[in-house]
């Protein structure tokens, strides 16, 4: 990633100013004394002065070291339990009083993690990065973040693709018989018009358009899609603390 920008900040086809950079910290590296060097080893992969946002990846520390995935015999995670979220927090914003980064946020948080947190910090969470889709809304939660002013920015808007899932929905499938969009445009449609921001990846340059060219949808599309009666998490990592999408159903 580092040589890729690196490569098109030399040839003038982008400036640092062109692109949003976002990294995030990994659980290992939650002690406070941590923090700064994983930011600037990450920041110096990467080739860049600054970062424009900084998440923790999840509220969950594991036994700090070089290990990524400290486990036991037993095959289980290692915890760490000699720190708080809110000390990770206090070592995040170090890094914005500094210049490093511009803003910070939390990824695969709870509501319930999140509102002390927003009330203890000194520099508030600017964006909150969870898995929302019409199986998993998340509605209290993005309520409380446009109360805060804080962006929720939905990974897996599509459900992962995970098959059957969202995109499948009957609701979703006649709006896209109704409509000139695809399942996977109204998915995000739907978000957009909920007030998420919205985190996709795609495989082709099709998907990349399909993705892009969207449209807004009448507000009863928008209404039936709320009716959806299904609820599914996609990833357990906010039960676990580790990061992996498991195909429900098969």
């Amino acid at each position: 990633m580092g040589e890729s920008l690196q490569a098109e900040f030399a040839n003038g086809a982008i400036t640092r100013q062109d692109v949003f950079i976002t990294t995030k910290l990994w659980n290992t590296n939650h002690r406070p004394e941590r923090v700064e060097p994983a930011f600037d080893a990450s920041r110096e992969r990467l080739g860049i002065s600054y970062v424009d946002l900084y998440l923790i990846h999840t509220p969950f520390a594991f036994q700090p070291g070089s290990n990524m995935d400290p486990r036991d015999q037993s095959g289980n995670i290692i915890y760490d339990r000699g720190v708080s979220l809110l000390e990770t927090w206090r070592a995040m914003e170090s890094l914005v009083d500094k210049g490093k980064c511009r803003a910070i946020g939390l990824s695969d948080v709870v509501l319930e993690n999140l509102d002390p947190l927003y009330e203890a910090a000194r520099i508030k969470p600017a964006v909150v990065q969870v898995e929302s889709h019409p199986y998993l809304p998340q509605t209290e939660l993005l309520e409380f973040c446009k109360q805060k002013g804080i962006v929720f920015l939905a990974f897996a808007p599509l459900g992962h693709g995970i098959r059957p899932g969202p995109l499948d929905d009957p609701a979703v499938l006649a709006i896209a018989r109704q409509t000139s969009l695809t399942p996977a445009q109204i998915l995000l449609a739907w978000a957009i018009q909920r007030g998420t921001a919205v985190l996709t990846t795609a495989k082709t340059l099709d998907r990349v358009r399909e993705n892009y060219n969207i449209s807004e949808m009448p507000e009863a599309a928008v209404d039936e899609i709320n009716q959806i009666q299904v609820r599914s998490r996609l990833n357990a990592v906010v039960e676990t603390g580790v990061p992996g999408f498991i195909a429900k159903g098969g």
